[in-house]
């Protein structure tokens, strides 16, 4: 038979080998990491909801996960105010231009807006405005509250050592006096929609890449050691402001964030690609990670997806695979109480389908 450049190639770089025939809960092999990540390296996370799978499975395995924002007070009071759920006390980051925003906000390269949203006698951060039950109490609290963040922000820049950054949108709001990203459309989880302020914008790829180099550059010049994991989330959208189908809208948003995402690690030898997205979405496992909603990420795909994570990286760096800590356990038949996936995150972007006039 010719010898050619496909001869001398792996059983995965074949889809028959690699995926057909392949139990696909075995699959492994997926990343290739750069460099090895020790359970002493203080890991910043950040961005979408699924970003807070990441954050807590390095956790639960014994990982110097950063809590640049710590609180005091019970569990359930800290997880109600948002504190720990990244590393920072943002919320979810869903795009690239609002990551550069708080870094920019963080770092003294821009103005921090005096922007905030007064309900009655409540006040809303437009860029978290869900972060705080209910609202502030006060004008002076809110303020104080946002500056806390942007010094908690610069921490995690200066003592991080990989960040973690997970991709989500590329539909946003944005202000058209300021050029100001929102968290999410005004008057959905705050504020009051304006039709002459408030405009709708889907980020294009140059775009998403430019806001992720800037905010990358900007990191790296105060923190020459810091290591990027970049991921894209698997969670569709929730609702689309852009005209077309969700299911489009949602292919089209992806496939920037994953081309993005892809071309940034392959452009940087301290950017790191883990394709938790591909794991999830794969035909190869035919949705069986989705919950009935076929949105939500059901437990078992959080778990596959952290199990190949770690079993990747202790294979390229020489070590056994290390088990995966046990979930509680759950009593038979107990399926009909079992919570919605989606209720352990905290996502804002959920809250745009309450919205929705038709069922």
């Amino acid at each position: 038979m010719t010898q050619n450049p496909y001869s001398s190639l792996p059983d995965s770089a074949f889809w028959r080998t690699g995926a057909a025939l392949a139990d696909p809960m075995d699959i492994r092999g997926l990343w290739h990491p750069k460099a090895d990540i020790a359970k002493t390296t203080r890991i910043v996370t950040a961005g979408s909801c699924f970003a807070q799978h990441i954050g807590r499975a390095f956790r639960e395995r014994g990982y110097a996960w950063f809590d640049a924002e710590a609180a005091p007070g019970t569990p359930e009071v800290q997880r109600a105010f948002h504190y720990g759920t990244f590393s920072f006390r943002t919320g979810n980051i869903y795009t690239t231009q609002m990551l550069l925003q708080w870094v920019r906000w963080a770092t003294g390269l821009s103005p921090v807006p005096d922007l905030f949203w007064q309900e009655g006698e409540r006040f809303f951060d437009p860029f978290r405005p869900a972060v705080e039950p209910g609202g502030f109490a006060s004008l002076m609290e809110a303020r104080a509250s946002r500056q806390a963040t942007l010094a908690a922000i610069r921490q995690a820049i200066r003592r991080g050592q990989l960040f973690v950054f997970t991709l989500g949108l590329t539909e946003c709001w944005r202000d058209a006096e300021t050029g100001l990203e929102y968290a999410v459309c005004p008057g959905t989880v705050a504020g009051r929609f304006d039709t002459d302020r408030h405009r709708f914008h889907n980020m294009t790829y140059p775009e998403v890449m430019t806001a992720l180099k800037k905010a990358i550059t900007i990191l790296r010049r105060i923190n020459r050691n810091m290591r990027f994991l970049l991921t894209v989330s698997p969670v569709p959208l929730t609702a689309t402001a852009g005209g077309q189908h969700v299911i489009t809208a949602t292919t089209h948003s992806k496939s920037v964030l994953r081309a993005v995402a892809g071309e940034m690690a392959a452009q940087h030898d301290y950017v790191d690609y883990f394709p938790s997205y591909e794991i999830i979405t794969s035909p190869v496992f035919g949705g069986r990670f989705y919950a009935a909603n076929r949105r939500s990420v059901e437990p078992e795909g959080v778990d596959h997806v952290m199990r190949c994570f770690f079993h990747d990286l202790d294979t390229a760096f020489g070590r056994v695979p290390a088990a995966a800590p046990p979930r509680p356990a759950i009593a038979p038949n107990a399926e009909e109480d079992a919570p919605d996936p989606a209720a352990e995150l905290r996502c804002e972007e959920e809250m745009l389908a309450a919205f929705q006039t038709r069922t």
